[in-house]
Parts: structure tokens; sequence; C-alpha cells
């Protein structure tokens, strides 16, 4: 009986997961299934991977070569400062770029993206200085 009842609330957790936005995502990650070979995936679903959350890009079957960090196509790394938190900046590629209006803290400092799809360093270009 405690095991279906286990069961129940986990069947619940992950199903109110699937409703948050990555920057609640992010702070909850042990709620996402950890990527795993011969799984179908959709759009919009989160992994984990070697400790990161990563949300799919395109619905596929996984396969090996595949996994979030080999396959930018496929996955876009969730990254400190999007979504509405403010993280320190990591360099996003062309999958998870920093949107107008996210935060992020980078040399001591807090900046603020002024452009959508921003993948310059804060204090190069597209960031205004916050504090």
């Amino acid at each position: 009986m405690k095991l279906l009842v286990a069961q129940a609330i986990r069947n619940a957790l992950v199903s109110a997961g699937a409703d948050l936005t990555d920057e609640h995502a992010a702070k909850v990650k042990f709620l996402y299934d950890e990527w795993a070979i011969g799984v179908q995936v959709a759009v919009g679903d989160r992994k984990t991977f070697n400790g990161d959350l990563y949300k799919c890009l395109q619905p596929h079957t996984s396969q090996e070569s595949w996994n979030p960090a080999d396959a930018p196509s496929l996955w876009a790394k969730i990254l400190p400062g999007q979504g509405g938190t403010i993280g320190e900046w990591v360099q996003p590629d062309s999958t998870n770029t920093y949107m107008k209006g996210e935060q992020v803290t980078h040399n001591s400092k807090t900046w603020e993206s002024e452009i959508d799809y921003n993948a310059y360093e804060p204090g190069v270009y597209g960031w205004r200085e916050v504090s």
C-alpha cells in the first residue's frame, strides 16, 4: 500500500513538473527523469544529464550519440538567469541564448540583457549593468 501511495505522489509531482517554467524547473531538477537511451521525448520535455537540466527542442527517440550534451539541435541546457531568476552567467550556445530582460551576475556585477537571443558575454555587447 505504501508503495502505491509513493508512486501516486511521484506521478503527481512529475505531472506538476511539466507545467513549471524553466526558472522553477531548474530549482527542482530532482523531479525530472535522467536522460536515457531508447526513450521517446517530445518538444518541451525536460531531462537531467550529468547534473544539468535540459529541454527537448525536437521530438525524437533518444539514441546514444544524441545525449543532451552532444546534440544541441535536439536539446537546450537551461542556464542560470533564464526565466526570471538571477544566475551566474554561463556562455550559451545557439539553442539557449538569453532573452531581453533576463539578468545574470558576471565579474561581481549584475547585468540585464538588452536584446533577445543574446549569446554575448556581459560587458561586451547587448547587456546593461544594473548593479
